[in-house]
C-alpha cells in the first residue's frame, strides 16, 4: 500500500532528507587518503592530464580501512577505476569554449540550447551562486548549469554531456547534483504564490471574458499526473499503476500566471489523488497555500472539494481544448521540483519567452488524462466534500448561463 514517504514539497522549507550527501559518498573516502582523482579523468580545461594514475588510485583504495571492510563497496570502487577508465581529451573544442561560444552568438542559439534567454541564463546561474553553486579549478559555474540545462532540457544522457564537454562520466553526474542541490534550494524560493494572501484579481481573469466576472475568485488551479520513476526492486509494487511502469503521482498547484505556486513529487503511483491531496492539506509542514476566505482553487475531478475548492461537474464533457493545458516530466522527485524552479524562474525573469507567448495566447489540445484509482477512493480522509463548494459552483453555471442568453 502507498505510504508516501518519498514526498517532499519545496514549502516546507527544508531540502530532501540526504540528498546533499546523494551520490557523491565515496568522493570524501579518495580525499582523505589524498588520492586526487578529478585531475586523472582528463577534465582539465587547458587538455593537460596529470595527478594520480589508477594504479595509484587502486593502491590509495587498498590502505582504506574504511573501504575494503565493506566487500559491496570494495568491489564498486575497484569497478569505477577499472571498467571506467579516464576520459581523454579528444576535442579542441572543450566544454567551457563551447559555452562562450554560444553565449556571445546569436540569441536564438542559447535559447535553444538551455531553453532560456542570455540575459536570464546569466542571471540563473547568479542566483545559483546565492544558493550555494561554486566553480571548481576544472570548471565554472556557467558550464556546470550548460551541462545541467542540456541534460533536462533536452533528455540528454551522461554519455553525451560527456562528448560534448568533454569531461568523465564521474564529473558530470557529480556537478549535476551540485546544480541539481541548488536548484532545490532555489525552488523553496521561488515555488510559493506571489501573492501569499491572494487579495489582488488577476489581469488574466479581468481581460477573459470567458473568465469574468464568474471566476473573479478563482486563485489557481490543482492537478496531478504520473511521471516515470525508478526505484528498488522492492518498492516496484506500490508504484507500478495502470500503465504498467512504475511512476510517481505528482499535485501541482498553478496560479495565473502559468506558475507553480506548490508542488508535492513523490507519492507512489498506486496512491489515489484524494489521498495525495488529503496530506497536502492537511500536513503543516507542507505549508500548503491555503485559499483565503471567499476565494477558491480549482480542482480535477480526482479530488475532494472542501470549502476552498471548487471541482467540476461528473459524468459531464467539457471543452478542454479551450482551457486545458498539459505538461510532462521523465524523472525523479528532486528532479520534477527543480525543472519547475526553472520553469517559475523562466516566468518571472523574460517577458519575451516564445514558448511561454505561445501557450498564453494559443488554445491547446487535450491532454492526457493522467487519474489513476489504484486505491479505494472512498477510504477514509482527513477532509470531505462540502456541499456548499457545490452550490458555489452552481452559482456560477447559473451567472454563465444567463450571461449568454
Amino acid at each position: 500500500m502507498a505510504d508516501g514517504k518519498f514526498a517532499w514539497a519545496p514549502s516546507s522549507g527544508m531540502l530532501p532528507s540526504g540528498i546533499e550527501e546523494y551520490g557523491d559518498g565515496y568522493r570524501s573516502y579518495f580525499e582523505e587518503g589524498h588520492v586526487d582523482i578529478e585531475e586523472g579523468s582528463g577534465d582539465s580545461e587547458e587538455g593537460i592530464v596529470s595527478g594520480a594514475s589508477i594504479g595509484e588510485v587502486m593502491a590509495g583504495i587498498q590502505k582504506m580501512e574504511m573501504i575494503t571492510s565493506d566487500p559491496d563497496f570494495h568491489s564498486r570502487c575497484c569497478q569505477l577505476m577499472m571498467f571506467k577508465p579516464a576520459r581523454e581529451i579528444t576535442s579542441e573544442q572543450t566544454g567551457y569554449l563551447w559555452v562562450q561560444e554560444i553565449l556571445c552568438g546569436h540569441d536564438i542559439c542559447c535559447y535553444e540550447m538551455f531553453r532560456m534567454e542570455k540575459h536570464v541564463f546569466l542571471k540563473f546561474c547568479d542566483e545559483l551562486v546565492e544558493q550555494g553553486l561554486k566553480s571548481t579549478r576544472q570548471m565554472g559555474v556557467q558550464e556546470m548549469v550548460a551541462m545541467f540545462l542540456n541534460t533536462v532540457g533536452h533528455g540528454v544522457g551522461n554519455r553525451m554531456i560527456q562528448e560534448r564537454f568533454q569531461h568523465s562520466g564521474e564529473t558530470v553526474s557529480r556537478h549535476f547534483h551540485e546544480v541539481l542541490v541548488a536548484c532545490l534550494r532555489l525552488s523553496i524560493k521561488y515555488i510559493k504564490p506571489s501573492d501569499p494572501k491572494f487579495q489582488n484579481v488577476h489581469s488574466k481573469i479581468k481581460n477573459d471574458q470567458r473568465y469574468w466576472p464568474f471566476f473573479k475568485n478563482a486563485i489557481g488551479a490543482i492537478d496531478g499526473t504520473h511521471i516515470p520513476c525508478v526505484v528498488s526492486p522492492s518498492d516496484q509494487p506500490k508504484f507500478i499503476g495502470r500503465k504498467g511502469y512504475p511512476t510517481q503521482n505528482i499535485m501541482a498547484v498553478c496560479d495565473w500566471d502559468m506558475c507553480f505556486i506548490f508542488a508535492l513529487p513523490g507519492w507512489e503511483g498506486t496512491a489515489h489523488d484524494a489521498r495525495v491531496f488529503d496530506n497536502a492539506i492537511t500536513t503543516p509542514t507542507m505549508n500548503f497555500p491555503h485559499p483565503p476566505p471567499g476565494k477558491y482553487y480549482l480542482v480535477d475531478a480526482g479530488y475532494p472539494t472542501p470549502k476552498g475548492y471548487i471541482g467540476p461537474y461528473k459524468c459531464e464533457r467539457y471543452h478542454l481544448a479551450d482551457f486545458r493545458r498539459s505538461s510532462g516530466f521523465t524523472n525523479h522527485n528532486e528532479i520534477v521540483c527543480a525543472t519547475m524552479a526553472i520553469h517559475n524562474f523562466i516566468r518571472r525573469h523574460s517577458e519575451t519567452d516564445t514558448e511561454f507567448n505561445q501557450y498564453e495566447h494559443a488554445n491547446i489540445l487535450d491532454g492526457e488524462d493522467n487519474s489513476y484509482v489504484g486505491e479505494n477512493s472512498d477510504q477514509t480522509l482527513t477532509i470531505s466534500s462540502s456541499a456548499e463548494m457545490d452550490r458555489v459552483r452552481d452559482s456560477i453555471r447559473d451567472q454563465i448561463i444567463n450571461h449568454m442568453q
